[in-house]
């Protein structure tokens, strides 16, 4: 009995072994024939009938696709065209503020030396005086709906600001066209009657109608080119107490740059000059000679060509509302020329009886903000001359103001060298 359950076991234990090879057989046989698994073949068969059928229906519809996605591709890059001039505007934008704010923040710096406390003079050749003044606090109820505009205009506190009424429109339009041409942005135009808003609105371009006012209403709606200047001294002091530096324009100028980047900003008063050349621009020693005195004939003066009242800025300092209303003052009694008045109250120093004005001032570069006499007289028969390109082109000395200006923009701007020959050097 013990023999037989012995094989019993063993047969046992040879199925067992059996099934095994068996099942190691069978096992090898499907990872040969099915490598992926047996049922994840099925669906890999299906997924690629799929792909299949998707692939043919692609290439059905490729050629409509194919010109949707360049319609795409065109919307794609025009939008970030305009977003790339947008950013290269910031840029400028910004690049031009970073250098404002260096400029401002070494002027306060010498401030601060020269106001903080008390200090020594050091040795010859270290010590400069200081000439820019500290700024007005900005007083926005001088004139609230001012200053909201001024805000949404002024770039960097800063805007150019024309005086026009209806007797200009024809000068006004042509000097609408070279800002716009530059670029400017901060650019005001103080409409004087009804004709010269709706001209404005025509042009699309910012302007600021002052509440009634009988004093300035009058000149300013029916005054020529004279009176409507002098108004401008009682006009831009409300602009200097909201805190504004005020470029001053009149109507018969050119701009071919922008001004913004070629002021320096040092001093109450940044004029351009009457003058013609070096000597009469910046200021020469013109010795006057008085035969009847023997030896002490000759007299040494000190002489310098009036400032132009019809282009200068303004920085919002005490000193510069002082001027504003020192001329403002004068001219309301008095029917002199606003240049004159302007230039005395710069000039003239304290004496008995008289208190100056203490302001800074400084010429501007002629060939830069060039006059008509320089233009006509010196730069256009000069061939080096001719190469400069100025700033701004001021017809201040000659009648014949409109064809002259469009002569400017000739030459300038559409390179035609011979439109300026024409013109004789004075007003014939």
């Amino acid at each position: 009995m013990a023999g037989r359950r012995d094989r019993i076991q063993q047969l046992r234990g040879s199925r067992i072994a059996i099934a095994i090879f068996v099942g190691i057989l069978i096992g090898c046989v499907c990872s040969v024939l099915f490598p992926n698994g047996f049922f994840n073949s099925g669906s890999s068969l299906i997924a690629n009938e799929e792909r299949i059928s998707k692939s043919t229906s692609t290439d059905g519809l490729a050629s409509c696709e194919s010109s949707e996605r360049v319609k795409m591709l065109k919307s794609d890059f025009s939008i970030i065209s305009v977003k790339n001039a947008e950013l290269r505007k910031q840029v400028r934008e910004l690049t031009e503020k970073v250098r404002l704010a260096e400029q401002e923040t070494e002027n306060a710096r010498k401030q601060v030396l020269v106001l903080g406390s008390e200090i020594k003079a050091g040795p010859f050749g270290t010590v400069k005086s200081l000439r820019t003044n500290p700024t007005v606090v900005p007083d926005e109820s001088v004139n609230p709906r001012l200053a909201k505009l001024l805000e949404k205009v002024a770039v960097n506190k800063e805007i150019i600001v024309v005086l026009a009424n209806s007797n200009v429109k024809p000068m006004l339009e042509l000097q609408i066209a070279s800002v716009k041409r530059v670029g400017i942005q901060n650019y005001l135009i103080v409409a004087l009657d009804d004709s010269m808003e709706s001209f404005c609105e025509s042009k699309e371009v910012v302007f600021y109608k002052r509440d009634p006012d009988k004093a300035v209403d009058m000149v300013g709606k029916s005054g020529g080119n004279h009176a409507v200047s002098g108004l401008k001294f009682r006009v831009l002091r409300e602009f200097l107490q909201l805190g504004y530096s005020v470029l001053l324009s009149d109507v018969d100028i050119v701009f071919l740059q922008n001004p913004f980047s070629h002021l320096h900003r040092d001093s109450d008063v940044e004029s351009m000059s009457d003058g013609h050349d070096n000597n009469t621009a910046y200021g020469f020693n013109d010795v006057f000679d008085e035969p009847s005195m023997g030896w002490a004939r000759y007299a040494h003066t000190m002489r310098i060509w009036v400032f132009n009242s019809g282009f200068f800025y303004l920085r919002p300092t005490l000193p510069s509302i002082d001027l504003l209303g020192r001329v403002a003052d004068t001219l309301s009694k008095s029917e002199a020329w606003d240049q004159a008045v302007f230039n005395e109250q710069l000039f003239y120093p304290s004496h008995p009886g008289y208190t100056g004005l203490h302001a800074s001032k400084r010429v501007m570069d002629m060939y830069e903000f060039m006059n008509s006499k320089v233009l006509f007289k010196t730069v256009r028969k000069n061939q080096e001359l001719k190469k400069l390109k100025p700033v701004i082109v001021h017809l201040n000395y000659h009648p014949d103001k409109l064809e002259r200006m469009h002569a400017v923009v000739e030459f300038y701007v559409n390179g035609k060298q011979d439109a300026l020959d024409s013109f004789p050097d004075g007003s014939d």
